[in-house]
């Protein structure tokens, strides 16, 4: 039987979210914030998990690579090593396209979250869940939508995701969504969600706001501002793209 405390951190959509009521908003622009996704005590078990139980790597692009630092190997690191891959990282951004950020992956397979019940886990199964699959199938109208895939990310000082569109050679991603994490976060330290006009000017920017739900259509130029050395704390979100089935999976 589940105690008041448990039911409280169940992860459900707020009951007063209407999608129907949203639809017109969404597609005018192609994209959404939406606040009080969760319940707050929802939210704040979720955050609570990443900031103080997991351990992150550090992921940033080579290439057609994702080079990763996993926990073992950032403990391994001498002093300069995370130093000397920011500076590469940032190197590479003055050419194209690059991002430097702490990641903690979702595995797709729900056996294998199964394993591991933790909060995260039990987050991307709500996330996979028909209730929420079919809210963001109303909202959006990619009817198709069959499934999320997800990891949690956390910015710190200098981290930035450059200007993308995440288009991508499977061509199955339908919606890219980003659920903020982050109880206290001012518009100037950055780690702002940007989209971006056709004349490269920012047509909208999102500061990640606690329990805030971002929904928009791929593809969609955007990119995360860089995080500024000021700022206090970490950006917390868990991100990724709902996606159709491919044919014959």
């Amino acid at each position: 039987m589940n105690t008041p405390a448990a039911a409280s951190n169940a992860f459900e959509l707020a009951t007063r979210i209407d999608p129907s009521q949203l639809q017109g908003n969404y597609r005018s622009s192609a994209r959404l914030h939406l606040r009080g996704i969760l319940s707050d005590a929802a939210a704040q078990h979720l955050h609570q998990y990443l900031s103080q139980e997991v351990e992150w790597s550090l992921v940033l692009n080579d290439g057609e690579q994702v080079r990763e630092a996993t926990p073992p190997m950032r403990r391994s690191f001498p002093p300069d090593r995370e130093l000397a891959l920011a500076a590469f990282a940032y190197e590479r951004a003055q050419k194209g396209f690059e991002y430097l950020y702490e990641s903690r992956p979702v595995s797709d397979d729900p056996a294998q979250r199964a394993l591991q019940p933790n909060p995260l886990n039990r987050f991307v199964d709500f996330l996979n869940s028909e209730p929420f699959l079919e809210f963001t199938r109303r909202l959006t109208g990619a009817t198709d939508v069959a499934w999320a895939d997800a990891q949690a990310t956390r910015y710190r000082s200098g981290h930035f995701l450059r200007v993308h569109n995440d288009e991508s050679g499977a061509g199955n991603r339908r919606v890219a969504y980003v659920f903020n994490l982050t109880p206290q976060w001012e518009a100037d330290w950055g780690g702002q969600l940007q989209f971006i006009d056709g004349e490269g000017h920012i047509a909208r920017a999102y500061v990640p706001r606690f329990n805030a739900l971002n929904l928009f259509q791929v593809p969609q130029l955007h990119a995360v501002s860089i995080v500024a050395p000021f700022a206090v704390g970490a950006r917390y979100s868990v991100t990724g793209w709902l996606r159709a089935r491919q044919s014959g999976s």
